[in-house]
């Protein structure tokens, strides 16, 4: 699956990501050999599988980490820009992105352009300041399970 192929699946419809949800629940029963009626988040949790939405959250925040460290390949980085303040503020410090407008809510809102931003912004500054891409990927592991 490409770089940004996974951009696709953000805030995809409920409908759409029950099915995939669903696939995802099947593989892990089938390799645990659980039950049907067993639950399902014990099964993932001892998989270390995130459920689908928070899998996707996770794909486009680590491939926004690497844009931003310039880890990435510079069509990705250059879809991503830095909050820059007119005017000093409490929160200039913080590593925020800038989020563009976008004209369509159905397909603007799931672009790379736009989700990398409005996802980054919403992590606590700990996760936004680890050195290094191993670091990253558990602390981002760690607060999608919570």
């Amino acid at each position: 699956m490409g770089k940004l192929t996974i951009t696709l699946m953000y805030r995809l419809p409920n409908t759409q990501l029950r099915l995939l949800q669903r696939a995802q629940n099947s593989a892990a029963r089938l390799i645990t050999r659980s039950k049907k009626f067993d639950h399902i988040s014990p099964i993932l949790k001892q998989l270390h599988w995130l459920p689908v939405h928070y899998r996707i959250q996770f794909k486009v925040l680590l491939l926004t980490y690497k844009a931003i460290n310039r880890l990435a390949p510079s069509y990705i980085t250059e879809l991503i820009e830095l909050y820059q303040p007119c005017r000093s503020l409490r929160s200039s410090h913080k590593l925020r992105l800038k989020i563009p407008r976008t004209k369509l809510k159905s397909y603007g809102d799931r672009s790379f352009a736009y989700s990398a931003p409005h996802l980054w912004n919403q992590l606590p500054l700990d996760i936004h300041s680890v050195s290094t891409v191993e670091s990253f990927k558990a602390k981002l592991k760690t607060h999608l399970f919570k």
